[in-house]
């Protein structure tokens, strides 16, 4: 694997580094597609590479009934997973989680400065949300310190909830 980066600002003040092969990704990605990604995230653990990809431009990336989406999978020979990017970042969390499920967004900054977000959803659409193995809520965690320094991302449902 190569480590030459290129860097680019997220829409806070950080810095997002790539590596040559996720340029690579983000390349095929837009020759497929025809779409452009913000960004690309290789998660290893889950076995999957993350698109970012810019407001309004799912439905081109996904293709026709998911064809373009799984022509890729095949090239890539990985899962391939999209969001779709917001400024806001309540929005953004819920593109990540599936906006039809999430019920709110809240975001706190707790006593040491850290940021965190509570995400409430129905109890009965939670295990929905968080996926198997947790593996939307770790793109969640992932994304949101990526973009937005929320260093902390709680999925909950409202009865759960303590004040």
């Amino acid at each position: 694997m190569s480590h030459q980066e290129i860097e680019f600002k997220n829409g806070m003040t950080e810095t997002i580094k790539l590596s040559t092969d996720q340029i690579k990704l983000m390349s095929l990605f837009q020759n497929v597609t025809g779409a452009t990604a913000r960004d690309c995230i290789e998660d290893e653990k889950q076995d999957r590479v993350i698109f970012v990809v810019n407001h309004g431009k799912m439905g081109l990336a996904i293709g026709k009934g998911g064809s373009t989406i799984k022509n890729l999978q095949n090239v890539v020979k990985r899962n391939v997973e999209l969001v779709e990017y917001s400024e806001d970042p309540s929005e953004f969390l819920k593109n990540m989680l599936n906006p039809k499920l999430v019920s709110e967004v809240k975001i706190n900054k707790r006593l040491d400065g850290s940021l965190q977000a509570i995400i409430l959803v129905d109890a009965k659409k939670k295990g929905i949300v968080v996926g198997r193995e947790g593996r939307n809520a770790e793109k969640a965690r992932l994304l949101a310190k990526r973009y937005f320094q929320i260093s902390s991302v709680l999925i909950q449902s409202p009865e759960k909830i303590m004040e």
